[in-house]
Protein backbone atom coordinates (compact mmCIF):
# COMPACT_ATOMS: atom_id res chain seq x y z
CA UNK A 1 0.00 0.00 0.00
CA UNK A 2 2.57 2.46 0.72
CA UNK A 3 5.89 0.86 0.21
CA UNK A 4 7.77 3.33 -2.48
CA UNK A 5 6.04 6.35 -1.27
CA UNK A 6 9.42 8.54 -0.92
CA UNK A 7 7.20 10.95 1.54
CA UNK A 8 6.92 8.80 4.09
CA UNK A 9 9.85 6.29 3.53
CA UNK A 10 12.82 8.67 3.46
CA UNK A 11 12.58 10.23 7.08
CA UNK A 12 16.42 11.51 6.84
CA UNK A 13 15.09 13.66 4.07
CA UNK A 14 12.49 15.45 5.85
CA UNK A 15 12.58 18.54 7.55
CA UNK A 16 11.30 18.27 11.49
CA UNK A 17 8.13 19.11 11.64
CA UNK A 18 6.26 21.52 14.28
CA UNK A 19 9.59 22.86 16.00
CA UNK A 20 8.81 25.30 18.98
CA UNK A 21 11.70 26.47 20.82
CA UNK A 22 13.86 24.34 20.73
CA UNK A 23 12.03 21.36 21.56
CA UNK A 24 9.31 18.94 19.00
CA UNK A 25 5.76 20.44 19.43
CA UNK A 26 4.58 16.72 19.62
CA UNK A 27 7.33 15.35 22.03
CA UNK A 28 4.65 16.14 25.00
CA UNK A 29 1.44 17.68 25.03
CA UNK A 30 -1.75 17.83 26.87
CA UNK A 31 -5.22 16.96 24.99
CA UNK A 32 -8.16 19.23 24.06
CA UNK A 33 -10.73 18.18 26.55
CA UNK A 34 -13.76 19.79 25.89
CA UNK A 35 -15.36 21.72 28.83
CA UNK A 36 -12.00 21.28 30.70
CA UNK A 37 -9.05 22.93 28.66
CA UNK A 38 -10.18 26.45 28.58
CA UNK A 39 -7.87 29.00 29.18
CA UNK A 40 -8.10 29.13 32.79
CA UNK A 41 -7.07 25.23 32.89
CA UNK A 42 -4.18 26.04 30.20
CA UNK A 43 -2.61 29.26 32.25
CA UNK A 44 -2.36 26.83 35.63
CA UNK A 45 -1.09 23.86 33.37
CA UNK A 46 1.77 26.06 32.11
CA UNK A 47 3.28 26.69 35.64
CA UNK A 48 3.55 23.38 35.68
CA UNK A 49 5.37 23.06 32.61
CA UNK A 50 7.12 25.38 30.47
CA UNK A 51 7.68 22.97 27.66
CA UNK A 52 4.33 20.99 26.97
CA UNK A 53 2.24 21.69 24.18
CA UNK A 54 -1.05 22.80 25.39
CA UNK A 55 -4.41 22.41 23.26
CA UNK A 56 -7.64 24.45 23.12
CA UNK A 57 -10.69 22.92 23.57
CA UNK A 58 -12.14 21.84 20.08
CA UNK A 59 -13.83 25.03 18.20
CA UNK A 60 -15.76 24.52 15.64
CA UNK A 61 -15.61 26.59 12.11
CA UNK A 62 -19.25 27.43 13.01
CA UNK A 63 -18.32 29.52 16.34
CA UNK A 64 -15.29 31.21 14.77
CA UNK A 65 -16.93 32.87 11.77
CA UNK A 66 -20.32 33.22 13.08
CA UNK A 67 -20.14 32.95 16.80
CA UNK A 68 -20.10 36.11 19.08
CA UNK A 69 -17.74 35.57 21.48
CA UNK A 70 -13.84 35.08 21.42
CA UNK A 71 -13.05 31.68 21.20
CA UNK A 72 -9.42 32.19 20.25
CA UNK A 73 -8.71 34.67 23.43
CA UNK A 74 -5.63 33.29 25.27
CA UNK A 75 -3.01 34.30 27.78
CA UNK A 76 0.50 34.72 26.02
CA UNK A 77 1.79 32.92 28.92
CA UNK A 78 0.49 29.70 27.45
CA UNK A 79 2.62 29.33 24.61
CA UNK A 80 3.63 26.81 22.78
CA UNK A 81 -0.45 26.44 22.46
CA UNK A 82 -2.57 24.65 19.40
CA UNK A 83 -5.90 25.40 18.45
CA UNK A 84 -7.91 22.26 17.85
CA UNK A 85 -10.77 22.91 14.82
CA UNK A 86 -13.80 20.96 14.10
CA UNK A 87 -15.35 20.92 11.04
CA UNK A 88 -15.60 19.50 7.53
CA UNK A 89 -15.55 22.22 5.10
CA UNK A 90 -12.06 23.02 3.58
CA UNK A 91 -12.44 26.53 2.73
CA UNK A 92 -14.20 27.57 6.09
CA UNK A 93 -11.33 25.66 8.28
CA UNK A 94 -9.06 27.45 5.94
CA UNK A 95 -10.32 30.80 7.23
CA UNK A 96 -10.28 30.35 10.69
CA UNK A 97 -6.45 28.74 10.72
CA UNK A 98 -5.50 31.90 9.10
CA UNK A 99 -7.40 33.58 12.09
CA UNK A 100 -5.78 31.69 14.46
CA UNK A 101 -2.09 32.48 12.76
CA UNK A 102 -2.62 36.09 12.99
CA UNK A 103 -3.42 35.63 16.53
CA UNK A 104 -0.36 33.52 17.41
CA UNK A 105 -1.16 30.42 17.55
CA UNK A 106 1.48 27.79 17.18
CA UNK A 107 -0.49 24.86 15.83
CA UNK A 108 -3.80 24.13 13.89
CA UNK A 109 -5.01 20.52 14.72
CA UNK A 110 -7.89 18.75 12.92
CA UNK A 111 -10.40 16.81 15.03
CA UNK A 112 -11.19 13.48 13.56
CA UNK A 113 -11.36 11.61 17.13
CA UNK A 114 -14.79 13.16 18.79
CA UNK A 115 -17.45 10.59 18.59
CA UNK A 116 -20.09 12.54 20.08
CA UNK A 117 -23.97 12.57 18.19
CA UNK A 118 -23.00 16.47 18.18
CA UNK A 119 -19.91 16.54 16.56
CA UNK A 120 -21.50 13.15 13.78
CA UNK A 121 -24.26 15.85 13.23
CA UNK A 122 -21.93 18.64 12.10
CA UNK A 123 -20.06 15.95 9.95
CA UNK A 124 -16.56 16.44 11.85
CA UNK A 125 -14.89 14.56 14.43
CA UNK A 126 -14.28 10.58 14.16
CA UNK A 127 -17.25 9.86 11.71
CA UNK A 128 -14.86 12.10 9.09
CA UNK A 129 -12.18 8.74 9.11
CA UNK A 130 -14.48 7.32 6.61
CA UNK A 131 -14.07 10.41 4.25
CA UNK A 132 -10.05 10.45 3.98
CA UNK A 133 -10.48 12.09 1.03
CA UNK A 134 -12.08 15.47 2.43
CA UNK A 135 -9.58 15.05 5.49
CA UNK A 136 -6.72 15.47 3.09
CA UNK A 137 -8.59 18.28 1.43
CA UNK A 138 -9.18 19.65 4.18
CA UNK A 139 -5.51 19.61 5.80
CA UNK A 140 -4.10 20.84 2.39
CA UNK A 141 -6.31 23.49 2.34
CA UNK A 142 -4.89 25.07 5.83
CA UNK A 143 -1.87 23.88 4.90
CA UNK A 144 -2.31 26.35 1.99
CA UNK A 145 -3.82 29.32 4.60
CA UNK A 146 -0.73 29.12 6.91
CA UNK A 147 2.71 28.87 7.32
CA UNK A 148 2.20 27.21 11.10
CA UNK A 149 2.03 23.37 11.22
CA UNK A 150 -1.28 21.71 10.71
CA UNK A 151 -2.01 18.30 12.50
CA UNK A 152 -4.30 15.76 12.41
CA UNK A 153 -5.91 14.14 16.09
CA UNK A 154 -7.13 10.85 15.32
CA UNK A 155 -9.22 7.33 16.49
CA UNK A 156 -7.20 3.96 15.30
CA UNK A 157 -10.47 3.11 13.59
CA UNK A 158 -14.52 3.65 14.14
CA UNK A 159 -17.23 0.60 14.42
CA UNK A 160 -16.67 -2.08 12.05
CA UNK A 161 -13.95 0.28 10.07
CA UNK A 162 -11.12 -1.37 12.58
CA UNK A 163 -8.41 -2.83 10.46
CA UNK A 164 -5.36 -2.01 10.34
CA UNK A 165 -5.67 -1.73 6.55
CA UNK A 166 -8.34 0.88 6.86
CA UNK A 167 -5.97 3.34 9.25
CA UNK A 168 -3.03 2.43 7.44
CA UNK A 169 -5.34 3.80 4.24
CA UNK A 170 -6.27 6.66 6.14
CA UNK A 171 -2.83 7.83 7.11
CA UNK A 172 -1.35 7.34 3.88
CA UNK A 173 -4.20 9.74 1.89
CA UNK A 174 -4.18 12.31 4.54
CA UNK A 175 0.02 12.05 4.50
CA UNK A 176 0.24 12.20 0.70
CA UNK A 177 -2.45 14.17 -0.65
CA UNK A 178 -2.92 16.43 2.34
CA UNK A 179 0.73 16.56 3.24
CA UNK A 180 0.11 16.37 6.92
CA UNK A 181 3.36 14.95 8.62
CA UNK A 182 2.06 14.74 12.11
CA UNK A 183 -0.58 12.74 13.64
CA UNK A 184 -1.81 11.88 17.23
CA UNK A 185 -3.35 8.74 17.44
CA UNK A 186 -6.10 7.93 20.48
CA UNK A 187 -5.04 4.53 20.41
CA UNK A 188 -8.80 3.11 20.84
CA UNK A 189 -11.34 2.66 17.80
CA UNK A 190 -14.56 4.72 18.47
CA UNK A 191 -18.11 3.78 18.07
CA UNK A 192 -20.17 5.95 16.38
CA UNK A 193 -23.56 4.46 18.41
CA UNK A 194 -24.11 2.70 21.25
CA UNK A 195 -21.52 4.77 23.12
CA UNK A 196 -21.12 7.85 24.55
CA UNK A 197 -18.12 9.92 24.35
CA UNK A 198 -17.55 8.95 27.95
CA UNK A 199 -18.23 5.20 27.34
CA UNK A 200 -15.77 5.89 24.18
CA UNK A 201 -13.24 7.01 26.01
CA UNK A 202 -13.19 3.38 28.44
CA UNK A 203 -14.80 1.17 26.95
CA UNK A 204 -13.06 0.40 23.54
CA UNK A 205 -9.81 -1.34 24.48
CA UNK A 206 -6.43 0.42 23.75
CA UNK A 207 -4.03 -1.30 21.20
CA UNK A 208 -0.79 0.68 21.30
CA UNK A 209 0.93 -2.27 19.19
CA UNK A 210 -1.61 -0.95 16.36
CA UNK A 211 0.33 2.68 16.81
CA UNK A 212 3.94 1.04 16.67
CA UNK A 213 2.89 -0.73 14.07
CA UNK A 214 2.30 2.50 12.04
CA UNK A 215 5.20 4.09 12.81
CA UNK A 216 7.69 0.80 11.51
CA UNK A 217 5.44 1.43 8.52
CA UNK A 218 5.30 5.42 8.48
CA UNK A 219 9.00 6.21 9.52
CA UNK A 220 8.88 9.84 8.14
CA UNK A 221 5.61 11.05 10.30
CA UNK A 222 5.15 12.06 13.46
CA UNK A 223 3.12 10.42 15.27
CA UNK A 224 1.80 10.93 18.84
CA UNK A 225 0.48 8.38 20.67
CA UNK A 226 -2.90 9.04 23.11
CA UNK A 227 -5.28 7.20 25.60
CA UNK A 228 -4.91 5.61 28.82
CA UNK A 229 -1.15 7.12 29.95
CA UNK A 230 -1.27 7.80 33.26
CA UNK A 231 2.33 8.15 34.66
CA UNK A 232 5.63 9.76 32.74
CA UNK A 233 6.82 6.23 33.32
CA UNK A 234 4.83 5.28 30.58
CA UNK A 235 5.10 8.24 28.25
CA UNK A 236 8.68 7.52 28.74
CA UNK A 237 8.23 4.03 27.55
CA UNK A 238 5.59 5.31 24.37
CA UNK A 239 8.96 7.57 23.46
CA UNK A 240 11.10 4.65 23.07
CA UNK A 241 9.03 3.77 20.08
CA UNK A 242 7.38 6.97 19.09
CA UNK A 243 7.45 10.90 18.62
CA UNK A 244 5.58 11.78 21.48
CA UNK A 245 2.98 11.22 23.91
CA UNK A 246 -0.22 13.46 24.35
CA UNK A 247 -1.74 12.89 28.03
CA UNK A 248 -5.40 13.18 29.13
CA UNK A 249 -7.38 12.85 31.43
CA UNK A 250 -5.11 12.26 33.57
CA UNK A 251 -3.02 15.83 33.44
CA UNK A 252 -6.55 17.25 34.62
CA UNK A 253 -7.26 15.35 37.46
CA UNK A 254 -3.89 14.80 38.65
CA UNK A 255 -2.21 17.72 37.48
CA UNK A 256 1.11 16.95 39.44
CA UNK A 257 2.15 14.89 37.01
CA UNK A 258 3.20 17.36 35.04
CA UNK A 259 5.10 19.34 37.36
CA UNK A 260 8.11 16.84 36.42
CA UNK A 261 7.42 16.46 32.39
CA UNK A 262 10.26 19.78 31.97
CA UNK A 263 13.56 17.89 33.77
CA UNK A 264 12.11 14.08 32.75
CA UNK A 265 11.06 14.73 29.02
CA UNK A 266 12.57 17.89 28.21
CA UNK A 267 15.82 17.35 29.85
CA UNK A 268 14.86 21.59 31.20
CA UNK A 269 15.09 22.48 34.74
CA UNK A 270 11.50 22.08 36.11
CA UNK A 271 9.38 25.83 37.16
CA UNK A 272 9.01 25.17 40.78
CA UNK A 273 10.06 22.91 43.50
CA UNK A 274 6.44 21.72 44.62
CA UNK A 275 2.91 21.66 43.81
CA UNK A 276 2.15 24.47 47.04
CA UNK A 277 4.48 26.71 44.73
CA UNK A 278 2.48 26.29 41.54
CA UNK A 279 -0.75 27.43 44.04
CA UNK A 280 0.75 30.10 45.01
CA UNK A 281 1.92 31.00 41.48
CA UNK A 282 -1.93 31.25 40.48
CA UNK A 283 -2.74 33.82 43.20
CA UNK A 284 -1.66 36.89 41.02
CA UNK A 285 -3.52 35.35 37.67
CA UNK A 286 -6.54 34.56 40.09
CA UNK A 287 -6.63 38.29 41.31
CA UNK A 288 -6.16 39.73 37.65
CA UNK A 289 -9.18 37.56 36.40
CA UNK A 290 -11.23 38.31 39.17
CA UNK A 291 -10.72 42.22 38.71
CA UNK A 292 -11.87 41.66 35.10
CA UNK A 293 -14.85 39.94 36.02
CA UNK A 294 -14.20 36.36 35.69
CA UNK A 295 -15.99 33.93 39.12
CA UNK A 296 -13.66 32.23 41.19
CA UNK A 297 -14.94 28.81 41.13
CA UNK A 298 -14.71 29.11 37.07
CA UNK A 299 -10.83 29.37 37.94
CA UNK A 300 -9.95 26.85 41.17
CA UNK A 301 -12.51 24.00 39.77
CA UNK A 302 -9.24 23.27 37.42
CA UNK A 303 -6.96 23.21 40.48
CA UNK A 304 -8.94 20.82 42.15
CA UNK A 305 -6.91 17.44 41.72
CA UNK A 306 -3.27 19.53 42.29
CA UNK A 307 -2.35 17.50 45.50
CA UNK A 308 -3.99 14.79 44.55
CA UNK A 309 -2.64 11.43 46.47
CA UNK A 310 -1.08 14.29 49.29
CA UNK A 311 -1.47 15.00 53.01
CA UNK A 312 -4.17 17.49 52.85
CA UNK A 313 -5.54 16.73 49.44
CA UNK A 314 -9.02 16.41 50.46
CA UNK A 315 -9.50 19.27 52.44
CA UNK A 316 -8.19 21.48 49.55
CA UNK A 317 -10.62 19.80 47.53
CA UNK A 318 -13.13 20.43 49.99
CA UNK A 319 -13.17 24.26 50.81
CA UNK A 320 -12.20 25.10 47.38
CA UNK A 321 -15.54 23.17 46.25
CA UNK A 322 -17.36 24.33 48.83
CA UNK A 323 -16.35 28.27 49.02
CA UNK A 324 -15.31 29.35 45.54
CA UNK A 325 -18.68 29.50 44.13
CA UNK A 326 -19.89 31.40 46.96
CA UNK A 327 -20.99 35.43 45.78
CA UNK A 328 -17.92 37.53 46.19
CA UNK A 329 -15.52 34.78 46.62
CA UNK A 330 -11.83 36.36 46.17
CA UNK A 331 -7.97 34.82 46.48
CA UNK A 332 -8.60 34.20 49.89
CA UNK A 333 -10.06 31.37 49.51
CA UNK A 334 -7.51 29.28 47.43
CA UNK A 335 -5.01 31.06 50.32
CA UNK A 336 -7.05 29.63 52.98
CA UNK A 337 -7.50 25.77 50.66
CA UNK A 338 -3.56 25.70 50.65
CA UNK A 339 -3.27 26.10 54.40
CA UNK A 340 -4.47 22.99 54.71
CA UNK A 341 -1.60 21.43 52.22
CA UNK A 342 1.13 23.72 53.68
CA UNK A 343 1.80 23.79 57.48
CA UNK A 344 1.58 28.06 58.94
CA UNK A 345 5.57 27.94 59.11
CA UNK A 346 6.11 26.87 55.38
CA UNK A 347 3.51 29.30 53.79
CA UNK A 348 5.99 32.30 54.21
CA UNK A 349 7.76 30.29 51.51
CA UNK A 350 4.50 30.13 48.99
CA UNK A 351 3.86 33.84 49.27
CA UNK A 352 1.02 33.39 51.78
CA UNK A 353 0.50 35.41 54.44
Amino acid sequence: MHENNALLQNPETQTPPGIIGNFPSQRFSVAPMLDWTDRHCRYFLRLLTRHTLLYTEMVTTGALLYGKGDYLAYNDAEHPLALQLGGSESEALAQCARMAELRGYDEINLNVGCPSDRVQNGRFGACLMAEPVRVADCVAAMRSAVSIPVTVKTRIGIDEQDSYGFLCEFIQTVAERGGCDTFIIHARKAWLTGLSPKENRDIPPLDYDRVYQLKRDFPALTLAINGGIKSLDQATQHMQRLDGVMVGREAYQNPSILSRVDSRIFGAPDPYQGVADVAAAMLPYIERELSRGAYLGHITRHMLGLFQGMPGARQWRRHLSENAHKPGAGVAVVEQALLKVVSPSASAFVGIE
